[in-house]
């Protein structure tokens, strides 16, 4: 066989193939040295986060959360306090501070450090030499200061999360003008201040733009509407004033509006009609005026309107009507007037229709028994004089049903006897006379249940210990009688069915009270039942309601003394039972209750009151 030789040069290619493949260059010293010294500023780090960060080994190779390119140039630092990996959640937090050495990773395209909770002071000025920065995510801690004008180099910056931490100051307007390169952007949770940059208007690629809870004030920028982009802005939670500028209806995009909880005044354009993504708008808690355009009923892809507490006028727009994707309408708190309109009977995706306080009236329209999802129907508060609760309710599916104040009359309704669905029973403030029927029973899915300000009378039925879902009870302003522990015993549905409160005030029930060991009480945080005749002690068993803030048992005939345990319950807060015929000393207690809470009864004593006056023996 013969052997031939090789060149030294096609052995040294061939050395290059088999040998193994070195993707990935060692780090490069400036990176090393820029992130050792962030980690020197990490004054706590419970869960060791960055424990693989040593100097003795390679920052591309080693070290959690850090990302290189193949020339050994860290591109990615992503440290966050919520870690997650194919079977472990880990949220955790870190304390320190950031490090202008951060600003030597020239090549940086990511910085994660989100969620690390304790991470404090200001964002360095030399953040503004990443040039080549893309994500910046510092949401979730406790960073200071005023967002740096040096930021505006960042111009291929793509998101920028800044939410939940505390910064103040104006936004500069230099900031947004050289964002043009940005998509998402969330100041949220702070407490930036002054008008939003009409700036603004420059970041033409921007699709989520979330400022809630700062405390920006002025106008909204007309130059909003060149964002064609958008699909998300909520500037909620904030002062801002002035009107709705027009060129909000020019972004075609935008499914999510929320400029609720601000001071904005004038009416809803009509250039809402632009909207042709929008499915969440909500203007709620303003000082809106006028009456709703007739043009939202082109808004075919809405699913929730939420425009409760303004100063709205005028008819609902039948135009809503044709809103067939309509889930939930809140137009709670305004000053509406006429009729509910016959087209609402179309909104087959109708869940919740609240329209309380307002000045609605004439007949509900019978076509709402269509509405088959519906499942709150709060009409309370609305001169509509029903005089009896239409039959037709009884054909819908209803979980809350609040009718208060509503001109209701007479017996109640009797088709609530036969409701299987209904959780929220509101019928306050109604001229409902008679007593409470034994049905009351058969509505065994109650869990809220407010009678308060009718003509009710007769005891309460035995049938009312089957509620045993029930956790809230008002009853005040009534005629009933009979044992007030009929209340207390009825039966729970563990773990559901405890109660949390109770107010039967300003009626005639009697006593003495006896909470004994019922478990429908083990829970409760306010007990009201004031103005009753009820007579005998004021039971030691109270202090097993370890969660009681309120007691008020005032203008009853309560005797005997004050149970030390009970004035000490932990959770105290309101406490008077005024004009009852209690003796003896009043406890040593902690919680801070005015004397007026103690008045009335001649024979008690002590703190606030007048000291006792304590006979001496002589002997």
């Amino acid at each position: 066989m013969e052997i031939y030789s090789l060149s030294p040069i096609l052995l040294f290619f061939l050395s290059l193939i088999l040998s193994p493949s070195t993707s990935q260059a060692y780090c490069h010293h400036i990176d090393h040295q820029a992130l050792l010294h962030f980690k020197l500023q990490i004054t706590s780090d419970p869960s060791n986060i960055f424990q693989s960060w040593t100097p003795q080994t390679d920052c591309c190779k080693s070290w959690d959360g850090v990302a290189c390119n193949p020339a050994g140039r860290v591109i990615n630092v992503s440290r966050s306090g919520l870690l997650s990996g194919d079977d472990f959640i880990l949220d955790t937090s870190i304390s320190g501070t950031l490090s202008p050495s951060l600003s030597n990773l020239s090549f940086l395209q990511l910085l994660d450090l989100s969620n690390l909770k304790e991470l404090t002071g200001p964002i360095p000025p030399e953040f503004g030499k990443l040039s080549r920065l893309t994500h910046l995510f510092l949401d979730s801690n406790k960073l200071s200061g005023e967002i740096p004008a040096t930021l505006r180099r960042l111009s291929g910056l793509e998101k920028l999360y800044l939410s939940n931490n505390r910064f103040s100051g104006v936004i500069p307007f230099v900031v947004f003008e050289s964002f043009k390169s940005l998509s998402e952007i969330g100041l949220s949770g702070n407490q930036f201040s002054g008008e939003i940059p009409s700036s603004i208007g420059e970041m033409v690629s921007v699709t989520k733009l979330d400022f809630h809870e700062n405390n920006f004030s002025g106008v909204i920028p007309k130059t909003i509407g060149k964002l064609k982009k958008l699909k998300f802005l909520d500037l909620s939670e904030n002062q801002i004033a002035g009107s709705i500028p027009e060129s909000l209806g020019s972004l075609p995009e935008l499914q999510l509006l929320y400029l609720n909880q601000n001071q904005l005044s004038g009416s809803i354009p009509s250039s809402i009609d632009g909207l042709d993504s929008i499915q969440f708008f909500r203007l709620s808690e303003n000082k809106l005026t006028g009456a709703i355009p007739s043009s939202i009923g082109k808004l075919t892809k809405i699913q929730r309107l939420i425009f409760e507490n303004n100063m709205l006028t005028g008819a609902l727009p039948a135009t809503i009507g044709h809103l067939i994707t309509l889930t939930d309408i809140y137009f709670s708190g305004n000053r509406f007037t006429g009729q509910i309109p016959s087209s609402f009977g179309n909104l087959k995706n109708l869940q919740a229709l609240e329209l309380s306080r307002n000045k609605l009236s004439g007949k509900i329209p019978r076509q709402l028994a269509k509405l088959q999802n519906l499942q709150t129907l709060d009409l309370s508060y609305n001169p509509l004089n029903l005089i009896t609760l239409p039959n037709w309710f009884s054909r819908l599916k209803l979980f809350r049903l609040k009718m208060a104040k509503t001109g209701i009359l007479g017996p109640l309704p009797g088709f609530l006897g036969s409701s299987s669905t209904i959780s929220e029973l509101d019928l306050s403030s109604n001229s409902i006379t008679g007593e409470l029927p034994r049905w009351i029973g058969n509505m065994t899915n109650l869990s809220f249940l407010n009678l308060s300000n009718n003509g009710f009378e007769n005891p309460l039925p035995e049938e009312f210990k089957n509620l045993s879902l029930l956790t809230d009870l008002d009853l005040h302003s009534n005629n009933f009688s009979g044992d007030i522990n009929t209340i207390f015993k009825k039966n729970v549905q563990d773990p559901l069915g405890h109660f949390n409160s109770i107010d039967v005030s300003y009626n005639s029930f009697s006593g003495p009270v006896d909470i004994g060991d019922a478990p429908a009480m083990d829970s409760v945080v306010s007990l009201v039942l004031s103005r009753n005749p009820i007579g005998g002690i004021i039971p030691e068993s109270l202090s097993d309601c370890h969660e009681l803030v309120k007691i008020l048992i005032s203008s009853n005939n309560f005797s005997g003394k004050i149970p030390k345990e009970v004035l000490n319950l932990k959770n105290l807060i309101e406490f008077d039972v005024s004009r009852n015929r209690l003796v003896g000393e009043i406890p040593k207690h902690n919680a801070s209750i005015p004397a007026s809470a103690f008045s009335g009864n001649p024979g008690l004593c002590g703190t606030p009151l007048p000291p006792c006056k304590h006979s001496s023996l002589h002997v």
